[in-house]
């Protein structure tokens, strides 16, 4: 069977030696390599850090012979997307970085990597864990970002762009180092105090609130 390569990057450290990791499989293999990033935001609200790091993928993507491709303001579930672009390049490998691990997963054992798993069974499947010089360098979590909560028929979901849609709640967003998509912990205020929520690929997953102020 022919080989192709699906490499998933998200915005951190980490998406580079996911490219430089598949881009080596790839090599190695003679076969074809797609470099896939998917963000729920349209391509005009990015900030420059974004940017930054698409540019050097795009350089990286070059280098090792492979196609990048950017799926803008996607608001389906990340493995679904993914799933779309395995089946449409006949992936039969993809490479995607360590993912939080939190206790709602624990507790359901509905990660993300085995919701991926469901989308596309037919792949192998690379899991590339963080450094640990890289995890103490920039601390568990990455700097905050505002955020917002939008009610959906599915659930919560978090957000990056305030519409006139109504809006549950607007707080504070820290993505997990390491982690792929938008894997972390969401905090805004109610009736005075802090709160928290775990978000598990860009959805609500631990709707008891924690009352205790952070």
């Amino acid at each position: 069977m022919d080989e192709s390569i699906l490499v998933c990057v998200y915005y951190g450290p980490n998406g580079e030696r996911l490219i430089k990791r598949g881009g080596k499989i790839a090599k190695l293999l003679q076969c074809p390599l797609t470099i896939l990033t998917v963000d729920p935001q349209p391509e005009n609200e990015w900030d420059i850090e974004k940017v930054r790091y698409v540019d050097r993928w795009k350089e990286l993507a070059k280098e090792y012979g492979g196609e990048f491709m950017i799926k803008y303001n996607e608001k389906r579930p990340v493995a679904k997307v993914i799933g779309e672009v395995a089946k449409q390049k006949n992936v039969t490998q993809v490479v995607i970085g360590q993912t939080a691990h939190s206790r709602w997963e624990e507790i359901t054992k509905r990660s993300f990597i085995n919701i991926l798993l469901k989308e596309i069974p037919f792949v192998d499947l690379h899991i590339v864990s963080v450094p640990r010089e890289l995890k103490e360098q920039a601390g568990h979590y990455e700097r905050g970002i505002r955020a917002y909560l939008r009610q959906e028929e599915e659930g919560l979901r978090l957000c990056f762009d305030h519409t006139d849609e109504e809006q549950v709640y607007d707080g504070i967003f820290y993505k997990e180092v390491g982690t792929d998509f938008d894997n972390g912990i969401f905090k805004f205020m109610k009736g005075g105090q802090t709160l928290e929520v775990q978000v598990v690929d860009g959805w609500v997953k631990n709707w008891e609130l924690n009352g205790k102020d952070h």
